[in-house]
């Protein structure tokens, strides 16, 4: 009889004192129901991933794994980001489980839909991603924008998969190939569809956030779709290549049709159309600009080879628990 899968739930945190006291169980009692099933094994764990949080979510994390095992926490030496935080915890699983599920702490994600991740797995997916079905709770503006992302990210050329966040369930095989992937600019949900292997789809309604506030205002939704966008495609710059030739033709011609008319004795009427031509052409430039520095900027911070994440400190390190180093034994062998 094949062992059962151990499963760890990889959870970002920054700033979530208020919510993690909520969530915190709910993740708990989802892993001793699928242990109950039967469907993964009990040496699972809940791994808590602190991103440099200013407030009291830290200490909440270290009281929660001093009261129980399943609970761990890892904390970054700062803020890295959000993508940052779920790389950290699914590197610090890799060779410690046999398979994740990265999930936000705010638990709007529906935690049920890990019963069906993991099914597929045992069907034999490597990977498992959580879409959303409809986005009713959502504002007409936040939803009018997020689907445009998508929409544009498949425009530009990024394989995403539409209505995807990072709620993705993620075997350590795919884990150990994608680790070769060295960029310091991650974009994981455009990523991992990079990795290939088999992988299925599960549906779920996202619900409001139980608790504080979203971390997510317009400005870095609107930054996370950049990076994006410049992380995963090029295409942009043969946008930007067109419009440069199309506007060099278009020049091209004018230049041609002044000569013409001087010739002619005719001369140009109004200053308007000139004055439209150049903020036009000029402001097409800048943005031009601005975009080709992006991907300059991108490719400098890749050569400095910087860390992606540092973590500071674990919380069996403070307790003094060897468990990890049993939890690849009996299950495993």
């Amino acid at each position: 009889m094949a062992p059962k899968p151990i499963l760890w739930i990889v959870i970002p945190c920054y700033n979530e004192e208020k919510v993690l006291p909520i969530t915190a169980p709910m993740f708990l009692d989802k892993l001793a129901a699928l242990t109950d099933a039967g469907k993964i094994s009990p040496r699972s764990r809940v791994l808590f991933v602190n991103d440099g949080s200013r407030d009291a979510t830290w200490e909440i994390i270290r009281s929660l794994a001093a009261k129980d095992e399943r609970f761990i926490g890892i904390s970054q030496s700062r803020n890295r980001g959000h993508q940052n935080a779920v790389l950290a915890g699914l590197m610090e699983a890799m060779d410690k489980c046999d398979i994740t599920i990265s999930i936000d702490c705010d638990g709007q994600d529906d935690i049920n839909a890990m019963d069906r991740m993991v099914d597929e797995y045992l069907a034999g997916c490597e990977v498992v991603y959580g879409v959303r079905s409809k986005r009713e709770t959502d504002t007409f503006f936040k939803r009018f924008t997020a689907e445009g992302f998508y929409k544009l990210m498949k425009l530009l050329g990024a394989e995403i998969v539409f209505n995807h966040a990072d709620y993705r369930l993620v075997s350590t095989r795919v884990l150990k190939e994608f680790a070769g992937f060295e960029e310091v600019n991650i974009f994981l949900r455009g990523m991992f569809p990079m990795v290939g292997f088999k992988s299925a789809t599960v549906y779920y309604e996202r619900a409001e956030r139980l608790a504080g506030e979203s971390h997510y205002p317009l400005r870095k939704m609107l930054a996370l779709a950049f990076d994006g966008i410049t992380s995963l495609s090029v295409r942009p710059l043969s946008i930007i290549t067109g419009i440069g030739v199309f506007f060099s033709l278009l020049g091209l011609i004018a230049a041609v049709w002044a000569v013409v008319m001087a010739i002619q004795g005719n001369t140009v009427a109004g200053w308007a159309s000139t004055v439209c031509l150049v903020c036009i052409i000029g402001g097409i430039q800048l943005i031009s600009t601005g975009v080709i520095g992006q991907y300059l900027g991108k490719t400098y911070m890749e050569t400095k080879r910087r860390p992606r994440y540092i973590i500071s400190e674990r919380t069996w390190e403070k307790t003094g628990r060897r468990w990890l180093e049993g939890s690849e034994g009996e299950d495993k062998e």
